[in-house]
């Protein structure tokens, strides 16, 4: 029986492999984020040094608090922007791999996509660590024909799409006293 390639896609992720898919935004590689070797291979991938700290997308706000604490403030924006364009820097919840978000901050930036592929994947294999398909200082991939030109091998399997090309997200830290807007995008914060 011949295995799709969206269960080809699940099962790398399963085996630590680093997978491509379409976002909201751009297209983008994947791995498991609880997996040493996976970070490995996605930091590999992307050409890009390992204190860069890399996004988390979740399928939803349960997901996302697998990796970071959302308090009653984060629940709100989550409520009214996820899926969507709204990445948002939270406190890491204890015990995580120093890999996953920013280890001297203790904060990670998760996000719901708003793509039907990227919910799909995330449904089935949990939170994944996502990241433009591209070598560091070169531009993102548009689909997954760009994206295997770009990388090659360095990812397992690319399933078949394109970004949406909407606005790089509004990122907004939650770890302080105060909201503070990291980067301006779509959502207007504190818009709620």
């Amino acid at each position: 029986m011949k295995t799709s390639r969206f269960e080809a896609a699940v099962d790398a992720i399963r085996r630590g492999l680093v997978v491509g898919v379409p976002t909201d935004t751009v297209y983008g590689i994947a791995a498991d984020p609880f997996s040493e070797e996976a970070m490995v291979a996605l930091f590999a991938a992307k050409d890009r040094p390992r204190v860069m700290a890399i996004p988390i997308l979740a399928a939803g706000p349960e997901q996302a608090g697998r990796v970071g604490w959302l308090d009653a403030s984060a629940l709100t924006a989550a409520a009214v922007h996820w899926p969507g364009a709204l990445t948002l820097v939270v406190p890491r919840v204890p015990g995580l791999p120093e890999w996953i978000g920013h280890p001297d901050s203790g904060s990670v930036g998760i996000r719901v996509p708003d793509h039907p592929v990227a919910l799909a994947l995330l449904a089935v294999t949990g939170p994944l660590a996502v990241t433009s398909a591209n070598r560091s200082g070169y531009p993102p991939a548009a689909d997954d024909r760009t994206a295997r030109a770009a990388l090659g091998d360095a990812v397992a399997v690319y399933l078949e799409g394109s970004g949406a090309g909407g606005e790089a997200s509004t990122v907004v830290d939650l770890t302080g006293s105060e909201p503070r807007v990291l980067r301006r995008g779509p959502v207007d914060w504190p818009g709620l």
